[in-house]
């Protein structure tokens, strides 16, 4: 199969030209329009690697459509599929959590969720490459025997750890943290004093011993790991005697600024490049960007925000980054964060998953996915 009449988006620049596929993979590269007759014309939009989303919670939202509403799970698997296929995403880390006391239902969905997107795999019934990432709230005396139950999945190719207690990481400011929980719990000022003053202690209690163990199963398994949330220089040197790799969310310039120092790439939420800012009032990504320490987006929530965050680092006012960095962002540095050695870059030997962008009235759409070598939008 050829692709021909696109732009590029190669490591380091914008090549007008064409690819050649074969057998899954890209052969050939030509900086020279095609004339071999059937070749796809790309008709000059944007070819890019397909997108690796390391951290999304999307997949929920899916099997729990409403309050109290449960949906058969391989229906919920598909449209979720459809979605990030949709987004431009071809490899997907389906993030669930565990230990997770906030949310009952997550823990009922748990093996659902996992079982779901294993077979799913096994089945082939997916169209992009799904895999597992475990979010560990280590506040949490469960989290650490929920860990082992699954810990051996081949799956499981990204493990992160996670302390949403009030007062610090994400939630340095006890005001932003009451309004998010008091809202998506509809507690009373009672009811979220008590849940406040019961989150604290149970981080003081299981937090670290269950960071410490977790860690160093991690890395008896050679799973990588990503810290979340973290603050200070103190939470980034911890992160990285650890042996974490990647820095989910950091919530302030220093944090971000040493996490990248320190050789841990730094991993925003797309969300916040497309919003201007973070919902929790912390530091935003743009500025992160602006300071060369954003090393990876994710779309957290919200998949087509890859591509919408591509936009706006790079093609919008700002210009904060040029095409290819930002690129690089949903693409070669993930990939590199999890040694995911076939695929992120347009190359020769390199699979062949690649998005088609187009703009439309100045905003960007995609046009055409293919994970392979297979068109599957």
């Amino acid at each position: 199969m050829i692709i021909t009449n696109v732009n590029l988006v190669l490591e380091n620049e914008v090549v007008k030209g064409s690819l050649e596929l074969r057998d899954g993979k890209i052969v050939s590269m030509s900086d020279s329009q095609s004339q071999v007759a059937g070749a796809y014309d790309g008709e000059g939009d944007f070819l890019m690697p397909g997108f690796i989303e390391l951290h999304t919670d999307n997949l929920e939202q899916y099997f729990t459509p409403r309050p109290k509403v449960d949906w058969p799970p391989f229906s919920a698997m598909s449209a979720h599929d459809t979605q990030l296929i949709g987004s431009g995403i071809t490899t997907v880390l389906d993030a669930v959590a565990l230990g997770d006391f906030r949310d009952e239902k997550r823990q009922t969905n748990l093996d659902l969720f996992i079982n779901t997107v294993v077979d799913s795999q096994k089945r082939n019934l997916t169209r992009a490459e799904h895999l597992l990432h475990l979010r560990c709230e280590v506040p949490h005396e469960s989290t650490v025997g929920m860990f082992e139950k699954y810990v051996d999945l081949p799956e499981v190719q990204l493990v992160s750890l996670m302390d949403h207690a009030p007062g610090q990481r994400q939630f340095v400011d006890v005001e932003k943290y009451r309004t998010y929980y008091q809202g998506k719990h509809n507690l009373t000022d009672s009811e979220m004093a008590a849940f406040e003053n019961k989150q604290v202690e149970l981080s003081e209690r299981w937090s670290t011993r269950n960071r410490n163990e977790i860690c160093r199963q991690c890395r008896e398994h050679n799973i990588p790991m990503a810290s979340h949330d973290d603050a200070t220089k103190a939470h980034v040197q911890e992160s990285k005697d650890l042996g974490m790799v990647i820095a989910e969310f950091p919530t302030t310039v220093e944090a971000a600024k040493r996490s990248h120092e320190l050789g841990l790439k730094v991993l925003m939420g797309a969300p916040n490049v497309v919003r201007g800012g973070s919902h929790s009032g912390n530091v935003a990504a743009h500025e992160l960007a602006s300071h060369g320490v954003l090393d990876i987006l994710s779309s957290d929530y919200y998949p087509m925000s890859l591509l919408e965050g591509i936009y706006k680092l790079s093609w919008d006012e700002r210009n904060t980054l040029t095409l290819p960095q930002a690129v690089q962002l949903v693409t070669k540095n993930p990939a590199q964060a999890l040694s995911l050695d076939d695929r992120g870059v347009i190359a020769e030997g390199k699979r062949a998953d690649l998005v088609l962008a187009k703009q439309v009235d100045g905003h960007p759409l995609v046009a055409r996915v293919w994970r392979q070598g297979k068109k599957v939008f």
